[in-house]
C-alpha cells in the first residue's frame, strides 16, 4: 500500500481510529482519518503542524469542559485526541513538550496552592489495557498477587478539603494542578459535609485527627436532583441541563453561595494529597475509605477487592453491570493499588499517579435517523428544536425524540432532516445526539434553516444580546399562553385538578383565556358548551379553580412564571411581601432583605412589562386570596 504519508502515519491512523472507536468517539476519527486524504508525504513540517493543531484543539475542549461547563464532545472523543497527540509526540520527540492537566480556575475566584500537587488518572478502555496496567507493575515490583481496590468513579467535579486539627478550613478545585478556586464558602452549604471530624467513632473508640488533611474527592449533583432541577428549568422556561456533571461544575463556580444551596450538591471522598499527623498516613485504599466513614464524612459505596488481573477484570464489569442502580452518575471504575507503600515506588507521571487508573465505560449508543426537526415554544416565547427520531430502544427504554438545545447548536453540529444519527444517553439520563454518519449522507442534503418566523403565530423570532435562544417576541402567541396557563396550575404551582392541557388548549383556542388571571372569568354556561353531559366535570373545575385562590402564597408567585424564580425563590419572596398586592406595588428589592440579587433582578424586570403587572392586579380584584406565609424555606 502506498500511504501519501508513508507507513508510519499510517499506523498512528490506525491506531488512533481503533483507540477512538474501542472509546465510542464521534468526532476525531473522521479529522484524523481525513488528514491522509492529502497529496503531500509526512514529514516533520506537516506532524508539526498537526501537533500543534492538536494542542490548541485540547486546549480549546479544555476551557470548554473545566472553565465553561459546556463541553461540545465526549469523554472518549477528547481522550482520542489526548492519545493521538501522545502517538506523535513519541514518533517526533523533537517536538514533544511537558503536557499539563486542564485548568479550572474560573478568574471570578480567590485561588489557593495545593499543599500536595493535585494529579488526574490515565484512562484505559479495553480488557487489554487493563491487564497491562497490572502486567507493568508485577514486573516493576516483582510482586504477584497485587490486591486491588475498584472504586465508582463518579461523574462530577475533582474537589479537595482541608481540615486543620479535624476543622474544615477550605476547599479548592483542582484548578491546574498546583493550585486552584478556592471555593469554601459554596462548598460549606453541602448539607452531607461534616465541618468538623468527628474524634469517636460509633463504638466509642477514638479516630486519629490529623494536624493538616487534604482529602480528596468529588462534588457531583444525584440523578434525583438532576431531575428536579431540570424539571424546574422547564417550568421557568429555561434551557434543561444536559449533564449532571455540567450542572454540578456550573452550580460551583456560582459566586453567590445562597443560590448554590438552592441546588443541593453532594459530595464523597476517595483520597489524600497532605497529611501531617503524628499518627501517620493510611497504610492502605481500605484504611482510608474506613476512616472517612468514622470521620463521619460521605464515602464511596460499591467498593470492590480484586487480586490478579483476572479478578481485576471480573471487578470492574460488575461494576459496569451495577452502575445502572446508583443513584449518582458514573463513568467508569477507579483501580487503585491497596497498599499504599506501593505507591511510592510505582511513582507518578507530571499528571498521574502510576499506581491508579481509571477504566471508562463506552456509553450505550444506538444508531437512528431523524425524521424531522419539530419547535417547542416554551412559556417565556422561547423556541427549542426537538428532532423527531425513528423510535430506538436505548438503556431499556424507547426514544423518539431528543433536545437540539438552540439554533446555534444545530448548526456547529450541522445536524440535519434524514440525517443517520448516534444517539447517547447524557448521564445515563437524557438521550442526546453524539454525532451524525455523514457518510451514510444523501447528497442533496441541505443544511437545517432555522425558521424565521414562530411556527405558532408567525411572529418574527429574535435573538437577545448574550443568548443563544431565538424567541418569539409575541406574549399572546397561544403557545406561550397555553405553557402559562400550564404552569400555573400545575402541582408545583396553584394545583387546579382537571386543567390539563387538552382543556387548556381548548379553553386558548376559544379565546375565554389570555392569560391566568383568565380562569378566574370562566363561566359555566360557556364551558358546558364544550360537549354533551359535561356539567358534572364543569363544576368540578370550576370548584377546583374556587381552591386555587387559597393556595399558600409561595404557590402562587411560582405560578407566575417569573424568569429564573422557581419554587425556592418564591418562598423567598413570600416571606418578604407577604400578599400579592404587595408584590404587585414593588418598585424595588432589597437584595439583604432575604432575597438574593437573581430573583430581586428577575421580579423587577417582570414587572417592568405592564401587562404583568396589571394580571398581579387583577388576581386580587378577581379574589383571589392566598396564605399568609412567616418565612421562606429553603426546601
Amino acid at each position: 500500500m502506498n500511504s501519501p504519508y508513508g507507513t508510519r502515519w499510517l499506523a498512528v491512523c490506525i491506531v488512533v481510529a481503533a483507540l477512538a472507536a474501542i472509546g465510542g468517539a464521534d468526532v476525531p476519527v473522521a479529522s484524523v482519518i481525513g488528514n491522509a486524504s492529502q497529496d503531500t508525504a509526512l514529514n516533520d513540517d506537516s506532524a508539526h503542524e498537526r501537533i500543534l493543531w492538536l494542542r490548541a484543539e485540547i486546549a480549546r475542549h479544555d476551557d470548554l469542559y473545566f472553565k465553561k461547563a459546556a463541553p461540545e464532545i465526549s469523554d472518549a472523543a477528547y481522550d482520542a485526541l489526548k492519545r493521538e497527540l501522545v502517538v506523535l509526540e513519541q514518533a517526533h520527540p523533537e517536538f514533544a513538550q511537558n503536557s499539563v492537566l486542564g485548568d479550572d480556575r474560573s478568574g471570578r475566584f480567590l485561588t489557593y496552592r495545593h499543599r500536595v500537587r493535585m494529579l488526574g488518572l490515565d484512562k484505559s478502555y479495553t480488557e487489554a489495557e487493563l491487564r497491562t496496567f497490572h502486567g507493568r507493575h508485577e514486573k516493576q515490583l516483582n510482586h504477584a498477587d497485587l490486591v486491588y481496590v475498584v472504586e465508582p468513579k463518579y461523574d462530577g467535579v475533582a474537589i479537595s478539603v482541608t481540615y486543620e486539627n479535624g476543622r474544615l478550613v477550605r476547599a479548592v478545585t483542582r484548578g491546574n494542578g498546583t493550585e486552584g478556586d478556592d471555593v469554601t464558602a459554596n462548598v460549606r452549604t453541602i448539607r452531607s459535609l461534616a465541618t468538623e471530624l468527628r474524634a469517636t467513632d460509633t463504638d466509642g473508640s477514638a479516630n486519629p485527627i490529623p494536624d493538616i488533611v487534604e482529602l480528596r474527592g468529588e462534588i457531583y449533583v444525584s440523578f434525583a436532583e438532576f431531575g428536579r432541577i431540570n424539571r424546574d428549568q422547564e417550568e421557568q422556561g429555561s434551557e434543561p441541563f444536559a449533564h449532571p456533571r455540567n450542572l454540578a461544575a456550573g452550580t460551583l463556580k456560582l459566586t453567590n453561595p445562597e443560590e448554590v444551596a438552592q441546588r443541593k450538591l453532594e459530595i464523597v471522598f476517595y483520597g489524600w494529597g497532605a497529611w501531617e499527623s503524628a499518627q501517620g498516613e493510611p497504610a492502605s485504599q481500605r484504611e482510608l475509605h474506613t476512616l472517612i466513614r468514622a470521620w463521619g464524612l460521605p464515602g464511596l459505596e460499591h467498593i470492590k477487592l480484586a487480586s490478579g488481573a483476572d479478578e481485576l477484570w471480573m471487578a470492574v464489569q460488575a461494576l459496569g453491570r451495577e452502575r445502572s442502580r446508583f443513584g449518582f452518575p458514573t463513568d467508569g471504575a477507579v483501580v487503585k493499588l491497596d497498599a499504599a507503600d506501593l505507591w511510592e515506588a510505582l511513582g507518578a507521571s507530571d499528571q498521574s499517579s502510576r499506581w491508579a487508573v481509571a477504566f471508562k465505560f463506552a456509553p450505550a449508543r444506538v444508531r437512528t435517523q431523524v425524521r424531522s426537526i419539530t419547535l417547542q415554544v416554551g412559556r417565556t416565547g422561547v423556541l427549542t428544536p426537538v428532532a423527531e427520531l425513528e423510535p430506538v430502544v436505548l438503556g431499556g427504554s424507547t426514544v423518539s425524540r431528543a433536545l437540539l438545545h438552540n439554533r446555534e447548536w444545530i448548526a456547529q453540529h450541522d445536524i440535519r432532516v434524514d440525517d443517520a444519527v448516534f444517539l447517547e444517553k447524557a448521564g445515563e439520563i437524557i438521550p442526546q445526539l453524539a454525532g451524525v454518519d455523514t457518510a451514510a449522507r444523501p447528497a442533496t442534503s441541505k443544511p437545517y434553516e432555522f425558521p424565521s418566523e414562530c411556527p405558532e403565530c408567525r411572529t418574527p423570532v429574535e435573538s437577545l444580546t448574550g443568548e443563544a435562544a431565538v424567541r418569539c417576541s409575541n406574549h399572546s402567541c397561544p403557545a406561550q399562553v397555553r405553557r402559562r396557563v400550564e404552569h400555573f396550575a400545575s402541582k408545583a404551582c396553584v394545583d387546579i385538578d382537571g386543567l390539563g392541557p387538552a382543556m387548556v388548549e381548548k379553553l386558548v383556542a376559544k379565546g375565554w383565556v389570555k392569560d391566568i388571571a383568565d380562569l378566574y372569568r370562566l363561566r359555566r354556561e360557556d364551558l358546558l358548551t364544550l360537549g354533551g353531559n359535561v356539567d358534572k366535570s364543569t363544576d368540578r373545575l370550576l370548584a377546583a379553580i374556587e381552591r386555587s385562590k387559597r393556595v399558600e402564597l409561595w404557590r402562587f408567585i411560582n405560578g407566575l412564571g417569573i424568569p429564573r424564580v422557581g419554587a425556592a425563590k418564591a418562598k423567598q419572596l413570600a416571606a418578604k411581601f407577604g400578599s400579592l398586592e404587595a408584590l404587585a406595588a414593588v418598585r424595588a428589592v432589597d437584595p439583604t432583605a432575604g432575597i438574593d440579587s437573581a430573583a430581586a433582578e428577575s421580579v423587577l424586570e417582570f414587572l417592568s412589562d405592564p401587562r404583568n403587572r396589571m394580571m398581579v392586579k387583577d388576581l386580587v380584584r378577581l379574589g383571589v386570596e392566598p396564605k399568609k406565609q412567616s418565612a421562606a424555606s429553603p426546601d
